[in-house]
């Protein structure tokens, strides 16, 4: 496919390896580093090594930037590579404390730790009182910081290598053009549901040094008189930010969820974990017209054709 180019470099040199059965990239919205993988015939002048930096284009466009992780053979000398990017070495493991940081700073301090390279990051702004954790990947403390970031906000983001440059990014900021729509997807699976993360009643607390409680509400009495009381309960560290955060909470889970799998999308490398991108499908029970949050997307480059498939989500009534 013209509009396709694969770089490995090894011992310094440059290579264009011939890639057999196309090239699949997976991108999610948390917690998973960036996956490439893809086939080759092996080359008997060179044996492509675990640690090789790879390079994918599409349409004369850096797409993914990573290393070579994994390889597998087959009897007719085919291999099949498994590359991941720079989010991969966050997966590392250390003991960390943080004191009155927001999230930006603390992922900036991860990275350094790894030297790994970054670009762009967000302001998230919020300011973290403390973080102590011993023994835990770093990536996990990352999604610690932006989860208590969103919750005491309602700004969500995202961290995600871009061709080798690790950004922050609010996901208000990732909107895509690229219409899902029925006659730009090939099929769709739909769920809706108020069993997960669906939640009408918050109830936060705060115990003081004298161990008397102070408790934090926030509730829908009409979608309580509808699914019911949906609880979210939990302990707060900082007294002060109490109400807000029960208020957030509210905001944030008093909907439905809803899940959408697109498959046979038309591609867009633009579209990554995290990026909103508009929807327009009769969903049976609810006619989308909106724009819905990318949790994760598999892009399919084949020699001839260039798919995507898409997972979903969103609220709306």
């Amino acid at each position: 496919m013209a509009d396709m180019r694969l770089t490995i470099q090894h011992d310094g040199v440059l290579y264009e390896p011939p890639v057999e059965d196309g090239i699949k990239l997976e991108w999610e919205r948390s917690g998973t580093p960036g996956k490439l993988t893809f086939k080759t015939l092996r080359v008997s002048a060179v044996e492509f090594s675990e640690g090789d930096a790879v390079c994918f284009y599409y349409n004369n466009k850096g797409v993914f930037m990573g290393y070579i992780f994994t390889k597998k053979r087959d009897r007719e000398h085919r291999i099949e590579f498994t590359c991941y990017d720079q989010l991969r070495y966050l997966k590392n493991k250390y003991t960390y404390v943080f004191q009155k940081k927001t999230a930006t700073q603390i992922v900036k301090a991860l990275c350094a730790d790894f030297n790994l390279t970054t670009g762009a990051m967000d302001n998230t702004s919020y300011v973290i009182p403390t973080i102590a954790e011993e023994n835990i990947a770093a990536i996990d403390i990352t999604l610690d910081v932006l989860e208590e970031t969103l919750l005491n906000t309602g700004n969500m983001f995202v961290l995600y290598d871009d061709f080798g440059k690790l950004q922050l990014k609010n996901t208000a900021n990732m909107v895509s053009t690229t219409l899902i729509c029925e006659t730009t997807a090939e099929n769709f699976d739909y769920s809706s549901s108020i069993d997960d993360e669906t939640y009408n009643s918050v109830i936060l607390y705060y115990k003081n040094d004298d161990e008397t409680i102070k408790i934090y509400t926030a509730e829908s009495k009409s979608t309580i008189s509808k699914w019911g009381t949906l609880r979210y309960f939990e302990e707060v560290k900082t007294p002060t930010i109490g109400q807000s955060k029960a208020d957030s909470l509210l905001k944030l889970y008093n909907r439905k969820t809803r899940e959408l799998k697109i498959t046979g999308a038309f591609g867009d490398a633009t579209v990554r974990g995290g990026t909103l991108i508009p929807v327009k499908l009769d969903l049976g029970d609810v006619k989308a017209n909106n724009y819905m949050l990318v949790d994760k997307v598999t892009h399919n480059f084949n020699k001839d054709y260039y798919t995507m498939d898409l997972t979903l989500e969103g609220a709306w009534e």
